[in-house]
Formats: structure tokens, sequence, C-alpha cells
């Protein structure tokens, strides 16, 4: 499995992918945060806090996760090498978890300096260091556990072509899906007032975490989808 995760990060900066994500998704963030005048604008927000990334940020990774899964076994599909990869002495979860971690480390490098915004924000604020860090806190693990999910739907995503655009395009919309689409029926409600289609959602228990409240079913939610769709990718492999 540690061959293949190093395979898989190797692979992304020996090209210029893995410089264009982190790059891509930093200028994209510190456009809005602090160059376009908006909503998302820290300085328009007038408060101490990082309320903004965390409800712009989700919605970049669910482009820039399936940008970087996309390949992870479309590409041995259509260049042939999956067969031999699964004839490697690795079990077919070991591979999965292998193409996952490396996809994931690469995400969580991009989020890494996003780190030195909590340190600006704390240092600007009138008085310093207000920043609530709590909350902050919070939204970090929410994310990092939001791009967990994210990773892996695109992980199986990457198994149900070996076109890495149509692998693209279903991971978007699986990931959309799964963080606005329930949010989005939340008005329509299944068995009266007693089960809600937004507590099916990401962005439900991702902005329960922002609050800065671990919850642990929040945690066993973004774990559970991480787990189901590995599982998924194993069995899409398996009976290729």
């Amino acid at each position: 499995m540690l061959a293949i995760l190093k395979k898989e990060i190797n692979t992304f900066f020996a090209s210029p992918i893995g410089y264009l994500v982190i790059g891509v998704f930093l200028l994209l963030n510190g456009l809005f945060l602090w160059v376009f005048k908006g909503n998302f604008n820290i300085f328009n927000v007038g408060e101490a806090s990082l309320s903004s990334f965390f409800l712009l940020a989700p919605w970049i990774l669910i482009f820039l996760v399936p940008a970087v899964t996309m390949r992870s076994f479309s590409d041995e599909k259509k260049q042939g090498t999956l067969e031999l990869l699964v004839t490697k002495p690795l079990t077919y979860f070991q591979i999965v978890l292998g193409k996952y971690f490396g996809a994931l480390v690469l995400i969580v490098l991009a989020v890494l300096p996003t780190l030195l915004y909590v340190y600006s924000i704390s240092e600007l604020s009138n008085p310093e260091r207000s920043i609530d860090m709590g909350s902050t806190i919070g939204s970090y693990f929410g994310l990092l556990f939001l791009i967990s999910a994210y990773t892996s739907i695109g992980i199986f995503s990457s198994t149900l072509s070996d076109n890495q655009i149509v692998a693209f395009i279903i991971a978007v919309f699986i990931c959309f899906f799964f963080y606005f689409g329930f949010e989005g029926l939340s008005n329509y409600t299944l068995f009266g007032d007693l089960f809600y289609l937004e507590d099916l959602g990401m962005a439900s228990h991702f902005n329960s975490m922002s609050r800065g409240v671990i919850d642990t079913r929040d945690l066993i939610y973004f774990i559970s989808i991480s787990i189901a769709f590995l599982f998924f990718t194993k069995l899409k492999i398996q009976n290729a």
C-alpha cells in the first residue's frame, strides 16, 4: 500500500498537476477572500472570522478533488495496467487505500497554507487575537473530514469509466448531490416531521462541526461515507 501511495504522490509532483491543484486552490480562495469585493471578502465581513473561507472552500473542492482523483483508476483502465496492478502481492483494499491516501495527501497539502489566514486575521483583528479559535479549529476538522469523503467519492467515480473527463463529471455530480442535494430537497419531508433529508447531507454535518463542537454523530457520518465509497471502489475493481 505504501508503495502505491508513494507512486501516486510522485506522479502528482512529477507532472504539473500537483502544483496546479495547490496553486488553483490557493489562488481562488485568495482572490475571493482578499481581493474581489463581495459576500466572501473578509474585509467586508467586518469580524475576525474565517467563516467566508469555510463557506467557499467546500464549493471549490467539489471541482478540485475530482480533478485530482479522476485519473486514479480510469488511467489504469485506459492504459491496461489495472490487470497488472491487481496481480501484485496486494489485496484489493490495499490498492484502493494506496490510491485514496495518495490523493488525500495532495489535497491536504493544498489546504495547509490556508493556516496563514488564521494568523493574518488574528493579527489584523481589533483587539488583536480576537478570532474564535474554537470555531476555527472545528471548521478545519470538518473540512478535513469533508475532503476525506470527497476523495473517496472521486476514487470510486474513477472506476466507472476509462475516460478521465467522464470520471470527473460523475464525481462532481455525486459530491454536489451529497453536499447540497439533500439540503435542497429538505423542503420536502418524509414520514412527517420525523425525518429530514437535510440530515443526510454533508453540509448539515460540516456546518455542525464549524460551530466548534465535535459531535461523534458528525464524525461517524463522514467516516461512514468514506468507508462506503472505498468499499464500492474495491468491489468495482474486484469485478472489473
